[in-house]
């Protein structure tokens, strides 16, 4: 392929025409045009109309500024700061869900909770998180994203505390719930918060700080619960009384944060916001991003939720439900929340159960930050499908071992958690934060999270009923479940990597 380099203005050019062959011979069908230059945004539109008047008019032209597509000079450190702090709700979602691991021992005694009682206690959260996706939805949108953050605070620290103290089994349970609506709140705006601060050429790892800080606050607890295993009966009540600590540091933290400056420009706030994304990267970067942010605005007024179910959006919407639904119904989250139980049906100890809680969160912590490092070299597609080809391969082998009472199912449970941990846990949540629509992001995100959480509740619900059933042939599910979401990753999800959010707005829409 020829390419013609000439020089324009302030401007090297570089012409790379294609051509297509057809009845009468070769066409011109396509020109590529590289422009290189520091002040390629003031004469942008001087470039490309002087190339159309010196090449054929009649062919689709794609002008490319490479100037443009140079990492802006971010305030990293900046940004990776308000990330983390908006990521401690990630780490009090880990809290929240790691913690009736441990508690569960204590908790059957306490309480005398049958399989049913058991599975509703664990799976609460998630009718609480259903909730609070709601509530998020309705606060983020109408208030902002950090009051949002703020609310959560707060229900974290009561609701720890409440579930420290109950008097009995509905109790906790209310308690339990109202700390799921926490985590919902937390589930959804601190990746979105985290997506809409950060620019696109590390947008990736600055989201998958989220899932780093869930995976912290897992292991963190794990090592707690394992610490207060000798404690006595009362033991669960300090489980769960500690994670009002975190939550009011959350809280102090998120007084702190600037507003989300794509929320500040649809509420009218331009100087706000371009006081936010100047501190972010700059007077160029905050210059060229505010016009992105708004052009993805322009035409559209407010939105409510059926705004997302239209033909423009749906492909998104229904893309972004599928990655949600099937990061839960694979299966995993079972490991988690019932090791315990797993391994006590092959004859582990107490302490063996709650030992093997701390492996777990230690094989989670690594292959989360494995995948900090390959989410925006590797990218998001490829990811989703090593974890769901992996887990469906690795479920099988899990049969096979707990059906026989070997010990060494440990070692490929621990494999299933190390390759969830590195690609459909953070990269689901990357997924939601990036594919929708800057005017629809809020709502689409609500229900997406919204369906992820009432999925959650039909595994956790159902598990302790199936495994009673079924026992290791349960995994079998779960197998079968990957197998559907590897198809569907493969054929329904495109690839985001690299793309700023108001570049997406075409990827994922129909035409």
């Amino acid at each position: 392929m020829k390419r013609y380099i000439f020089i324009y203005g302030f401007a090297i050019v570089v012409v790379e025409p294609e051509f297509k062959k057809n009845w009468s011979g070769n066409r011109l069908n396509h020109v590529k045009i590289y422009v290189i230059s520091k002040k390629v945004h003031r004469h942008y539109f001087h470039i490309i109309v002087s190339l159309r008047r010196k090449l054929i008019r009649h062919c689709h032209y794609q002008l490319i500024c490479l100037a443009m597509y140079r990492e802006p000079k971010v305030n990293t450190a900046y940004v990776t700061g308000i990330s983390f702090i908006s990521a401690m709700g990630g780490y009090l979602f880990g809290f929240d869900f790691a913690v009736i691991s441990g508690a569960l021992p204590f908790l059957q005694k306490e309480f005398n909770l049958n399989a049913y009682w058991e599975g509703f206690a664990t799976g609460s959260l998630a009718l609480g998180a259903i909730a609070g996706c709601l509530l998020a939805g309705v606060v983020s949108g109408k208030y902002g994203r950090k009051p949002g953050l703020l609310l959560a605070a707060v229900i974290f620290i009561l609701s720890s505390l409440a579930m420290a103290f109950a008097p009995g089994r509905d109790f906790f349970i209310a308690s339990r719930f109202a700390a799921g609506i926490g985590v919902g709140m937390a589930s959804m705006l601190s990746p979105m918060y985290i997506a809409e601060v950060s620019p696109a050429h590390f947008r990736g790892r600055m989201v998958a700080i989220n899932q780093l800080t869930i995976v912290i606050g897992i292991l963190v607890t794990n090592l707690v619960n394992y610490s207060l295993r000798n404690q006595g009966v009362d033991a669960w009540r300090w489980m769960f009384g500690l994670g009002s600590i975190p939550s009011a540091l959350f809280f102090a933290g998120s007084l702190w944060l600037p507003e989300s400056p794509r929320w500040l420009v649809r509420a009218g706030k331009k100087d706000r916001a371009s006081a936010v994304l100047s501190r972010i990267g700059g007077s160029d970067y905050a210059a060229n991003t505010l016009g992105s942010i708004e052009a993805s605005f322009t035409g559209e007024g407010r939105f409510d939720y059926r705004s997302v179910f239209h033909s423009a959006v749906l492909p998104a919407v229904l893309i972004g439900i599928g990655l949600a639904v099937f990061q839960q119904l694979c299966g995993i989250n079972v490991v988690f929340n019932y090791t315990t139980k797993i391994f006590a049906s092959i004859g582990a100890s107490q302490d063996d159960q709650l030992l093997q809680t701390v492996f777990i969160g230690g094989v989670n912590l690594l292959f989360t930050l494995l995948a900090m490092l390959l989410v925006d070299k590797l990218g998001r597609k490829p990811l989703m499908l090593i974890g769901a080809g992996g887990l469906a391969l690795l479920y099988l082998v899990v049969v096979q071992m707990l059906a026989t009472g070997s010990q060494d199912v440990s070692w490929f449970l621990l494999a299933a958690i190390g390759t969830y941990a590195m690609s459909l846990a953070p990269v689901t949540w990357v997924l939601i934060a990036e594919i929708f629509p800057n005017r629809i992001r809020s709502a689409a995100t609500t229900i997406a999270v919204l369906c992820l959480w009432l999925a959650y509740f039909i595994l956790i619900f159902t598990f302790p009923i199936l495994f009673d059933e079924l026992a290791d042939n349960t995994f079998y599910i779960y197998s079968a479940i990957c197998i559907i979401g590897f198809a569907f990753v493969w054929f329904r999800v495109k690839e985001t990597k690299g793309k700023s959010l108001e570049e997406m707005e075409g990827v994922f829409q129909s035409h």
